[in-house]
């Protein structure tokens, strides 16, 4: 089951899912449209290595727009800072996204109960497209769990994401032991 708009807004006012800054022209019959924070990034190296501290680049969004070039992987980030304490949060681009061939996430799609912070993107593109902060770039669909958390992603010490600022992150990959 997926959260209608009347149960966000229950949930919002219960304190368990938190939208800052918060727009109800934003709010959809069971989604919330999040929008392109004005950070975006690019990894330094060519070449990745998944062991390795892959370090970024940050750039800001000029007020006339950046155009994304296809292969070219960018980090981007959510205007929205979120907070959902006893849902899991499942971002997703918008159709209207994708119809101009921009992919928000490479995998990671979904968040976990306690997540907290401003989403960031893996988006990539098919063909060179020019985009804009704040314009909506995804949604946010909520999910109910079933059973009690253990422990909340906010709570894990090691959350490699949590608290996740308005400027994209790099992958933390290197921190796993393998």
């Amino acid at each position: 089951m997926i959260l209608s708009d009347k149960r966000i807004l229950e949930e919002m006012d219960k304190g368990t899912i938190k939208i800052e800054p918060y727009n109800r022209e934003s709010l959809g019959s069971n989604s919330y449209d999040v929008h392109l924070g004005k950070w975006l990034a690019t990894y330094k190296e060519h070449i990745l290595d998944a062991k390795k501290h892959n370090q970024i680049e940050y750039f800001e969004i000029p007020e006339d727009g950046f155009v994304l070039y296809p292969h070219i992987f960018y980090l981007g980030v959510t205007d929205e800072y979120t907070e959902t304490h006893a849902h899991v949060p499942f971002l997703e681009g918008k159709s209207s996204t994708g119809r101009l061939g921009i992919d928000i996430h490479a995998t990671a799609g979904k968040g976990d109960v306690g997540f907290c912070g401003n989403w960031t993107l893996e988006i990539s593109v098919k063909q060179p497209v020019k985009i804009y902060k704040g314009m909506p770039i995804g949604q946010l669909i909520y999910f109910p769990v079933d059973g009690e958390i253990e422990v909340k992603y906010n709570q894990k010490k090691n959350a490699k994401y949590s608290g996740q600022p308005d400027k994209p992150i790099e992958s933390m990959m290197w921190k796993n032991l393998f």
